[in-house]
């Protein structure tokens, strides 16, 4: 259970992690809110809590520059994550 209490006000929820392919270190994002490159994410779930900035991402294999809610994009990650993992914009 991740304490809420503990995330700055600032962070919103806008995303969960669907799927991670760990031969090439990316996350399938499945969002719930507005994401473009050189947005500073924020990945909380089990051991594994880290920042990074959005450098590129795709959507069906094909890069992008912003995505929406109910979009699902593939990102690179800088950790290993698993399924179910909470993604934060700063």
């Amino acid at each position: 259970m991740i304490n809420k209490k503990s995330l700055p006000k600032e962070e919103k929820l806008i995303g969960k992690i669907n799927h991670y392919f760990d031969k090439i270190g990316v996350a399938v994002i499945d969002l719930s809110g507005a994401l473009k490159v050189g947005d500073e994410i924020h990945i909380i779930g089990g051991e594994v809590d880290f920042t990074q900035s959005v450098e590129a991402m795709q959507i069906d294999h094909k890069p992008v520059k912003s995505a929406k809610a109910k979009d699902a994009i593939g990102l690179k990650v800088k950790e290993k994550v698993r399924d179910g993992y909470r993604v934060y914009k700063s």
